[in-house]
């Protein structure tokens, strides 16, 4: 919502920006959550001092993989949340051309970092089940809380990587992906009228709004 706010005097470019910056909130808060089940997980498996309830933690992490399987299946269906076709923003081009490797740019930053967190949360809710089986059979196995806590945290971070590269690339003010900077300058020089290009500029506002900066000698 906020970023869909229109540009004023002071915030000329909009609020397009509060997108890549609520992924960069979601990411950071998955990482810290992440870390302290890990810290837990590590705690418990050094002391081996803990009781499991299988029965409460079966019901509990089957309840939670349903409504993330929901939630996951929501937002992968969000128009935002993924890029098909022009991914929500609009190629450079001129009549008759198209730049070359201008490969579809994902939609909303902010969706795929929500998608993310929830399979993140999916994954834990996975582990905590598949613990929850194994202990309910096997009491004797309740290490198998901590250990597939330590297993499957690694997969949730490791699925927020792309997200950050793609959050860091936005902030920096990098090439957006899908966007070959020399294209762009022969595109410019193609048009009819234009002499030369200097001080060429390509960077992007959210993964989807790209923006564009030059001086055009005619």
């Amino acid at each position: 919502w906020v970023s869909t706010r229109p540009p004023t005097r002071t915030m000329s470019f909009g609020w397009h920006r509060s997108e890549t910056l609520g992924a960069l909130a979601s990411v950071l808060s998955i990482w810290v959550v992440t870390g302290a089940l890990v810290y837990l997980a590590a705690a418990r498996i050094i002391s081996n001092d803990y009781e499991i309830e299988a029965r409460a933690m079966l019901a509990t992490s089957a309840g939670a993989v349903g409504v993330n399987l929901v939630m996951a299946y929501i937002l992968h269906q969000s128009p935002a949340g993924h890029g098909h076709g022009a991914g929500g923003y609009e190629p450079l081009e001129s009549p008759g051309s198209r730049l070359p490797g201008n490969a579809p740019l994902p939609g909303s930053t902010s969706v795929r970092a929500a998608f993310i967190h929830v399979v993140g949360d999916l994954l834990q809710s996975v582990s905590v089940l598949v613990a929850a089986t194994i202990i309910y059979f096997k009491p004797q196995c309740k290490i198998a809380d901590p250990i597939s806590t330590l297993f499957f945290s690694i997969f949730v971070l490791g699925s927020t990587f792309t997200i950050l590269r793609d959050v860091f690339r936005v902030l920096m003010e990098g090439t957006p992906r899908g966007i070959e900077f020399e294209a762009v300058q022969e595109l410019l020089l193609g048009v009819h009228g234009v002499k030369g290009t200097h001080d060429l500029h390509l960077w992007a506002l959210t993964l989807s709004h790209l923006a564009v900066s030059v001086h055009v000698a005619i």
